[in-house]
C-alpha cells in the first residue's frame, strides 16, 4: 500500500513538473515572437539594419548625455528641429534629440538625411575624413564641422589650407580652434598639485643606485617626430631605462605589459621613482600636447619634453620642464641632466612649484577654467557633447537671424586651426643614418596629402 502511494506521489510530481515546463516554454515562445516582430519593425526603419532601439545605444565610450531615441519620435524630431548629420559614424547614434541650453537639435549618423530639408550641418571626425566620400555637391546652407583630437599622423590632409578651410567650425588641439582641445589630457589643476605619487628627492637619490636618471616608455616606434632617433643618440651619452617596445632595455612586471596598464597606479609608482621622464610626442605641431607631458608633472617627475613648439605656453611654471629644443645636440642635453642629477638644489628648482602647489601660468589656468567640457568628470559634458552643442547653437543663431531678416553670420576655419609642418628627421652627424620610416613613409605621406588637398579644391 505504501509502495502504491509513493508511486502516485511520484507521478503527481512528474505531472506538475511537466506542466511548469510547458508553461515556461510557452512564455519563451511568446517573448521570442514579440522580439522578432520588434526586430522586423525596426529593420524597416533603419535602412535595412535591424537594431533594437528601445533604449539608446552609445557606442562611443565618452558619450553620456541623455537623448530621446525612440523610433516613433524620430520622424517628428527630424521634421521639427535642425538636423546635425555625423558623416563619420563616431557616436553610433541613429537618432537623438540633444538639448543644448535653450536650443534643441536632432543628431544622427543616418545618411538618408543627406537631402532632408532640415539638415543644417555635417559633422566630421578627423581620422575618418576621406576626400573620396564627402556629401557633395555642397549646398550653401550646409555647414561643415570638424572634430579632430587625435595624432596629426592619422590624417595629414587636414593640415593643408585647401582642406581645413572647408570647415565652418572646428574642435581641434589648437588654441585657435572654435572649441580648443589643447588640455584634453589634463583633468584639472588638482592632479598637477597632488603629491600622491611624489617620491622624496632623498629616496630618488638612493634609487639611483639601481635606476637610470632618465626613463623612456614608448611602444609606437618611429613616428613622424623621429623621437627614437633622438633617444637612441642620447643613450650614447647618458643612461636611459627604456621599458616600451621602442629601444627597450628594461622589462616591466608582467601584469603591467599592455596599453591598459599605462594609467595603472603600479605603473605610475614605477615612473615616479625616476628623476626625469623623456616626454616625446609622436608629432611636432603647435598645441599638440598629450598625456606624455602631463603624466610626469602629475607624478612629481621632471619632463624632458620634445613636441609642440608652443609648449612654453602650457607649462605650470617657468621652471617645470626641460625643453629639448633649447639644446643643439643630445650630448648637451645629457650634460645638463647629469648636472641636475648631481646637484639637489638645481634639481629641486624644477619641482618647487609642485611642492608648494603653485601654478603661475595664467594661460593654463584660464584654459582649464573656461573650457566647456571635462575630463573623466561625470558632472560635466565631455568634449564630444560640447562639440555637438557648439554646432547646434551656432546653427540656431543663424536661424534666429534669418527669422528677423538679418544677415547670417558666417564662420570659417583657417590654417591656424591645425598647424603641423612637414616631418623632418634628426641628423646629428654626416654619418648618422636618416630614419627609414620618415624617408619611406611619413614624409611621402605628408607630401601626397598636400597634393590630394589641392586636387580636392579643383573638383
Amino acid at each position: 500500500m505504501v509502495r502504491i502511494q509513493r508511486r502516485k506521489l511520484l507521478a503527481s510530481c512528474l505531472c506538475i513538473t511537466a506542466t511548469v515546463f510547458l508553461l515556461v516554454t510557452l512564455q519563451v515562445v511568446v517573448e521570442l515572437g514579440k522580439f522578432e516582430r520588434k526586430k522586423f519593425k525596426n529593420s524597416n526603419l533603419n535602412d535595412g539594419h535591424a537594431q533594437m532601439e528601445e533604449e539608446p545605444i552609445h557606442l562611443h565610450p565618452f558619450l553620456k548625455r541623455e537623448g530621446l531615441t525612440l523610433n516613433r519620435k524620430k520622424t517628428m524630431a527630424a521634421d521639427s528641429y535642425p538636423i546635425m548629420l555625423w558623416w563619420s559614424p563616431l557616436t553610433g547614434e541613429t537618432g537623438r534629440l540633444g538639448q543644448c541650453g535653450a536650443d534643441t537639435c536632432f543628431f544622427t549618423i543616418n545618411r538618408t538625411y543627406l537631402h532632408h530639408h532640415r539638415t543644417k550641418a555635417f559633422l566630421f571626425y578627423g581620422t575618418d575624413f576621406n576626400i573620396d566620400s564627402l556629401p557633395l555637391p555642397r549646398k550653401a546652407h550646409h555647414d561643415w564641422a570638424l572634430f579632430h583630437e587625435e595624432s596629426p599622423k592619422n590624417n595629414y590632409k587636414l593640415f593643408h589650407q585647401p582642406v581645413i578651410t572647408l570647415f565652418n567650425y572646428t574642435a581641434t588641439f589648437s588654441r585657435h580652434s572654435h572649441l580648443p582641445l589643447t588640455t584634453q589630457y589634463l583633468e584639472g589643476t588638482e592632479v598637477l598639485k597632488s603629491l600622491r605619487y611624489l617620491v622624496p628627492l632623498q629616496s630618488k637619490n638612493h634609487l639611483r643606485k639601481s635606476l637610470a636618471p632618465l626613463v623612456y616608455v614608448q611602444s609606437d616606434c618611429d613616428p613622424p617626430s623621429d623621437r627614437d632617433s633622438y633617444v637612441r643618440e642620447l643613450m650614447t651619452y647618458i643612461e636611459v631605462d627604456s621599458y616600451g617596445e621602442c629601444l627597450r632595455n628594461k622589462a616591466l612586471p608582467q601584469q603591467l605589459n599592455g596599453p591598459a596598464s599605462m594609467d595603472a597606479g603600479d605603473f605610475y609608482r614605477i615612473l615616479a621613482q625616476y628623476k626625469f621622464i623623456l616626454a616625446f610626442e609622436n608629432a611636432v605641431c603647435d598645441d599638440y600636447v598629450t598625456e606624455k607631458f602631463w603624466r610626469p608633472l602629475k607624478l612629481g617627475v621632471v619632463p624632458v619634453y620634445y613636441g609642440s613648439p608652443s609648449i612654453a605656453d602650457w607649462l605650470p611654471s617657468n621652471r617645470s620642464a626641460i625643453l629639448v629644443s633649447e639644446f643643439s645636440h643630445p650630448r648637451e642635453l645629457a650634460s645638463y641632466i647629469r648636472q641636475l642629477d648631481h646637484d639637489d638644489r638645481l634639481y629641486q628648482a624644477y619641482i618647487e612649484w609642485k611642492l608648494k602647489g603653485e601654478i603661475s601660468n595664467q594661460r593654463l589656468l584660464t584654459a582649464l577654467r573656461e573650457r566647456k567640457w571635462g575630463v573623466q568628470d561625470i558632472k560635466q559634458d565631455n568634449y564630444i557633447d560640447a562639440f555637438e552643442c557648439m554646432v547646434c547653437t551656432k546653427v540656431w543663431d543663424n536661424i534666429r537671424l534669418q527669422e528677423k531678416g538679418l544677415p547670417l553670420k558666417r564662420w570659417k576655419a583657417d590654417i591656424t586651426h591645425l598647424s603641423c609642418p612637414e616631418p623632418t628627421a634628426f641628423a646629428f652627424s654626416p654619418l648618422a643614418p636618416r630614419r627609414s620610416s620618415l624617408r619611406e613613409m611619413w614624409i611621402p605621406s605628408f607630401q601626397q596629402s598636400k597634393k590630394e588637398a589641392q586636387a580636392l579644391r579643383l573638383r
